[in-house]
């Protein structure tokens, strides 16, 4: 465990530990730790976890706050993956206002919950 996941505590250590196994039995390869990739902007650009299924590369933000994920992450998650190259980006969290939805449908963002997971892993 690296000073950045102690930082963030053990309820999103246990949330890096449930989206792992989400995706491994979706079929996904999971790269685990956190990822710094440089993006064509020259910016550095931070992903929790990134997942592979074929071809298709995708950047997983995870946020577990108690409060709803606005629409301002799911842009900048967008922005983040464009970035670096990576399509249909994906991020955790509990709830999701409905401009977020909104965006993240159009822009073909995955928002998944925890309960979803949870709903899948049974």
């Amino acid at each position: 465990m690296n000073s950045e996941e102690k930082s963030k505590g053990r309820s999103w250590l246990n949330l890096v530990q449930l989206a792992t196994r989400y995706f491994k039995k979706k079929g996904y390869e999971v790269e685990r730790e956190t990822m710094t990739l440089e993006g064509y902007s020259g910016i550095s650009r931070k992903f929790d976890l990134i997942v592979q299924r074929g071809r298709l590369v995708q950047g997983v933000w995870i946020k577990d706050w108690k409060r709803t994920i606005g629409v301002n992450v799911v842009i900048n998650l967008d922005k983040a993956s464009e970035d670096v190259g990576l399509k249909n980006p994906i991020i955790i969290g509990d709830k999701f206002s409905d401009h977020a939805k909104s965006y993240a449908n159009r822009r073909k963002i995955t928002l998944l919950t925890k309960r979803r997971m949870y709903m899948s892993l049974r």
